[in-house]
């Protein structure tokens, strides 16, 4: 009997050792490029329940204040709103898989030189999943590997239903057009239509007036991505991909000009004229004249379709838009103002007042609940064998013969998107943030509009 309880007696010590060690790992957050620091700030900034019990209600501690984070930005291979436009949604899943492999293993890699050497990292107790467009199109995948991994259930949260949750608690109240501003690929999925009239019909609140606008460049142009923006530009390029007068597909409609409102300080609207100065073609080359761009297009939409329901609501379903959230807020208040020769434009599709979700806030409140239901939550004192959080980011592997890049050192379009699935290659490789791959000017946008995340990737904690 005294063997069987010895034996049970240490069978209990493992089981809460590993436990322990479960408990002590950091939490992984993935977005396909920094943008995804919003909802990192958002979770380490939350303070919505009691951290003595985990009930609603806050106690002026922040909820994750005894937790530790890896983030990873799949920057080489974003944006990742393009992959579905060039049908490649099955080399899309696949970098999302390869994301989560790494966040869930223990090895990452330092550049030395023109090589790369292997740098040890900890495993990941839950994934946050900031993403839009990886959510909408492989959230179920991700699920799916993680079912049976061998460390223990691993918990999965995404963007796209805490930012559908928001929307519809606020549309119950004041009913309107719901408004999905968010990466081309996220639009293409229709993951928030579908999440927003499913939450719609459980609630018994009919069918919901939804307006989505594919926000194509606005992301890349927020990261500096060359092919949409360019800071040493002063005429119009052959390599920019962005919405132009010439653009089959997002073209700059030359009759709305003056409701368009274009900054043109600097460099920020890029014009090429003819011999009688008129103008043949036209660049954005601000993230401003982007969201100035997609809101109009956006109006112009429910204007010629003649909606009855105003747009009072706006989910800003990618990561990197509430960078943009003053902006896109005085935007439509100046499109609400707006008049021409035959009265104030839009005022029959669009409310005085816009409410502007961040789903950010809402993920940080699911991941929470999932950490306290899934005991994962970490201890007051943590034990941090490898020191505090780490911040990672995909660059291209250069030990790849076959890769090619274009002027700022990233993979060229032609590139990226001409890529194919199952091709068993390692495109990437995941690196520390340094201040190769990211700019300063990046990280003075992370100062001071995201302290906490800012302290954080300085410090290491």
């Amino acid at each position: 009997m005294i063997k069987k309880l010895s034996c049970l007696f240490f069978g209990l010590l493992i089981v809460a050792a590993v436990v322990a060690q479960r408990t002590a790992l950091p939490i992984g957050v993935f977005d396909s490029g920094t943008g995804g620091l919003t909802v990192l700030e958002a979770i380490l900034t939350l303070d919505a329940f009691r951290n003595s019990d985990g009930k609603p209600g806050a106690d002026g501690i922040p909820d994750f204040s005894s937790e530790r984070f890896q983030y990873l930005a799949d920057q080489a291979n974003m944006p990742y709103g393009n992959y579905a436009a060039a049908g490649k949604t099955s080399l899309l899943k696949e970098h999302v898989l390869k994301n989560m492999s790494f966040l869930l293993g223990t090895t990452a890699a330092r550049p030395v030189g023109k090589q790369f050497e292997p740098l040890s990292k900890e495993s990941v107790k839950m994934l946050v999943v900031a993403c839009n467009t990886a959510t909408a199109y492989a959230i179920d995948d991700i699920k799916q590997l993680v079912s049976n991994w061998p460390g223990g259930k691993v918990p999965v949260v995404g963007v796209i239903n805490a930012g559908s949750l928001a929307a519809i608690r606020y549309v119950r109240q004041h009913r309107g057009t719901v408004g999905v501003f968010a990466t081309a690929g996220t639009v293409a999925s229709n993951g928030y239509p579908l999440v927003l009239q499913a939450m719609a019909d459980s609630l018994q609140l009919g069918k919901l007036s939804i307006v989505s606008q594919g926000g194509f460049g606005l992301a890349e142009s927020i990261d500096r991505d060359w092919s949409f923006v360019s800071d040493q530009a002063t005429t119009p390029r052959l390599a920019y991909k962005g919405p132009s007068l010439r653009h089959p597909n997002y073209p700059i409609d030359s009759s709305l000009l003056s409701v368009y409102g274009f900054i043109k300080s600097g460099n920020s609207l890029l014009c090429e004229y003819d011999d009688k100065g008129r103008c043949t073609e036209m660049q954005l080359n601000d993230p401003v004249n982007y969201v100035r761009y997609h809101l109009v297009s956006l109006l112009e939409k429910m204007r010629v379709k003649q909606y009855s329901e105003p747009l009072n609501t706006l989910i800003l379903g990618c990561t990197h838009y509430p960078y943009l959230r003053d902006t896109i807020a005085s935007v439509l208040r100046s499109l609400y103002a707006y008049q021409d020769a035959s009265g104030y434009r839009y005022r029959s599709v669009l409310a005085p007042q816009v409410e502007l979700i961040d789903p950010a806030i809402e993920t940080a409140k699911e991941a929470y609940l999932a950490l306290r239901y899934h005991t994962l939550a970490a201890p007051a004192t943590p034990v941090t064998p490898n020191g505090g959080d780490a911040f990672f980011i995909s660059v291209p592997n250069t030990l790849l013969s076959e890769v090619q890049l274009q002027e700022d050192g990233w993979f060229t379009n032609e590139y990226k998107y001409g890529r194919h699935a199952n091709e068993q290659k390692s495109f990437v490789q995941f690196v520390p943030f340094d201040n190769r791959n990211i700019a300063a000017a990046t990280y003075e946008r992370f100062r001071q509009l995201l302290p906490a995340c800012y302290g954080r990737i300085r410090s290491g904690r």
